[in-house]
């Protein structure tokens, strides 16, 4: 819903929420469906309200618990039978600067007592997580805290001893370095936002005294959409690729009629600089696993002459799509879709022209578009969008665009082979499969929510969940690396089987769109009836649960040999195959590592 997409009327949206909601909820949008529960230091109605519209847009459905006013601490160390029924997905502690209670107090106060009543105030948040990560196998979002509008010294106050401002940093610092320590803990920057609303139209009195609202009931929609940016980071549901225009986009100018020589880029001019700045911060985004494509309507000669301009910060080779034609926008993007196996509600696209993003938004609605007058505009869009909201990084994300730009050479050798069989042989992949080793349970747990396509129970994960199923003695848990003499595809393949006496369920089964068509499920059978087999299994049962974007794998169990048991008329279907008798599948890949794999052949 484009109302609820940034920049976005915080007005509009807090007067029109109830039709805004019943315009969602009626719209025939297939959504997860998570509990999230809201402990408050202050009043949550409002906050709860714009969430609940931030996450329906996308593509979360809520159902929440509210604590009672200022109730968090209490809800979270003593408990509550009500929160502990409700057994929420993910917690939000709702708390702000209100609810900080050790600000020195006087001038006079040393720097030792001051250091203790920062830890005793910090102890008291450590006891508030600690209590809810030992009842609740789930996210928590805490937020940090913002600065207060008024101040008595000046700028002493950000360095004295006793400066509300200096005892608040450190405060914050303490909460970041905790979170990076520990599993499941996510920090909300209010700090930062509050600053990039101002703290003017943070801060206000009136809301407190009369409704305790800690925060201007104006800035609430900035807060809950922020919130909700993480929330859906969580359960994958980030976008994955920025597709961008060249002209006046990358670089000043049009480098069809101005040439190479005549396009602004680098520290020569103004101009030149600001698209410098961009380029760079277009690359960060590139640095942390964003892929980066080209839809420019230009002579492909032209447009790639343009991106080999010697000041250029983004190179040929920082994009893994490059459609530089005079075909319609929308169509570019739908194909670069089709090439990356990823969905156009992966995209977001950039460009100058408003109407170029207006056809892009009428043919593909799914795709985010971001129009802009100035570089500036378009990086302060980009920073508040939260399309790309980094709530966990992984190795893989930080080589994935080496890994797509591996893909494109599998592909253009594949044109080469008239059989596919000699196509995969050809790539000389290598495999590990292996237990849910503790470097892999990031990657793995990004699997589980971002999977969709080869999804077989769409079932998802939290990191914590994968911990502790890892260390199960009742399940059997495999992931799957991919190697070929292009690159390292990453871990693609994950497998959780529950062991019930002599039966395998296979509650859940997915792989990385990336590697689709190269065997790697049948390495993954292969692999996963040796482990049942010296677990006593004698049936390994499969389950297929429709959803809209996994159809592709409907019959997957069908091809791989197993039975058909039972079929509803929804599409979920159940199937079974004895493996007393198993033969190997796998014929291309090698299984390194894994030296006793070849028994069977």
């Amino acid at each position: 819903m484009k109302e609820l997409s940034f920049p976005f009327d915080s007005k509009n949206i807090i007067r029109r929420s109830p039709a805004l909601r019943k315009q969602l909820l009626s719209d025939g949008s297939t959504r997860i469906k998570k509990k999230v529960a809201v402990l408050g230091g202050s009043t949550t109605d409002h906050i709860i309200a714009s969430l609940e519209l931030f996450l329906l847009n996308f593509g979360i459905e809520p159902e929440f618990y509210q604590s009672g006013y200022n109730k968090f601490y209490e809800d979270a160390v003593f408990g509550d039978p009500k929160l502990d029924s409700f057994a929420p997905d993910i917690i939000y502690i709702h708390t702000t600067l209100r609810n900080i209670t050790k600000l020195p107090s006087v001038p006079s106060v040393k720097a030792e007592q001051v250091t203790n009543d920062l830890n005793e105030q910090f102890e008291l948040f450590r006891q508030v997580w600690e209590s809810l990560m030992k009842r609740f196998d789930c996210p928590i979002i805490q937020n940090n805290f913002e600065l207060p509008l008024f101040r008595h010294t000046g700028s002493y106050d950000c360095w004295s001893t006793t400066g509300h401002a200096a005892f608040i940093e450190r405060l914050n610092v303490m909460f970041s370095d905790y979170a990076r320590s520990v599993s499941g803990l996510y920090i909300h920057d209010i700090n930062y936002l509050s600053a990039v609303c101002g703290l003017t139209n943070w801060h206000d009195s009136e809301a407190w005294y009369m409704y305790k609202y800690a925060m201007s009931t104006s800035v609430i929609p900035d807060l809950a959409y922020s919130l909700a940016c993480m929330i859906k980071s969580i359960y994958g549901k980030n976008r994955k690729v920025i597709d961008l225009d060249l002209d006046n986009t990358l670089w000043g100018g049009v480098i069809g009629d101005d040439g190479q020589d005549g396009i602004e880029i680098g520290p020569e001019t103004a101009v030149g600089q600001s698209f410098t700045e961009f380029q760079s911060f277009i690359r960060g985004y590139r640095d942390y696993g964003i892929l980066l494509a080209v839809c420019s309507k230009n002579d492909e000669e032209n447009a790639l002459l343009g991106l080999e301009h010697p000041s250029n910060v983004l190179k040929k080779t920082d994009f893994v799509s490059i459609k530089a034609n005079w075909e319609p926008k929308d169509r570019n993007i739908a194909e670069s879709a089709q090439e990356l196996s990823l969905g156009p509600d992966s995209f977001v696209f950039i460009d100058d022209n408003p109407a170029e993003c207006a056809i892009v938004e009428g043919q593909l609605p799914m795709v985010q578009t971001v129009s802009f007058s100035s570089v500036h505009e378009a990086m302060y869009k980009l920073t508040r969008s939260g399309y790309f909201e980094v709530t966990a990084i992984s190795d893989d994300d930080l080589h994935r665009s080496e890994m797509y730009a591996a893909n494109a050479l599998r592909a253009a050798q594949q044109k080469s082979f008239g059989s596919y069989e000699d196509y995969l042989v050809s790539l000389e992949m290598q495999a590990v499969i292996c237990d849910f080793k503790p470097v892999y349970i990031q990657r793995i747990t990004q699997l589980t929510n971002k999977s969709n396509q080869f999804n077989l129970t769409t079932r998802r994960y939290s990191e914590n969940e994968i911990q502790a199923v890892s260390q199960s003695t009742d399940h059997i848990c495999l992931c799957g690396r991919l190697i070929d003499k292009f690159g390292d595809n990453g871990i693609v393949s994950v497998v959780i089987g529950r062991i019930d006496e002599d039966i395998l369920h296979i509650e859940l089964w997915l792989m990385s769109c990336r590697v689709l068509k190269r065997d790697m499920e049948l390495a993954m059978l292969d692999e996963l009836v040796r482990h049942a087999k010296t677990a006593g299994i004698r049936i390994i049962k499969g389950y297929y649960y429709r959803s809209p974007k996994n159809s592709m794998v409907s019959e997957f169990y069908g091809s791989l040999g197993f039975v058909l048991d039972e079929k509803s008329e929804n599409g979920d279907s159940v199937w079974h195959t004895e493996i007393e008798n198993y033969k190997n599948k796998n014929k291309v890949i090698r299984i390194t590592e894994k030296e006793h794999h070849n028994e069977n052949k």
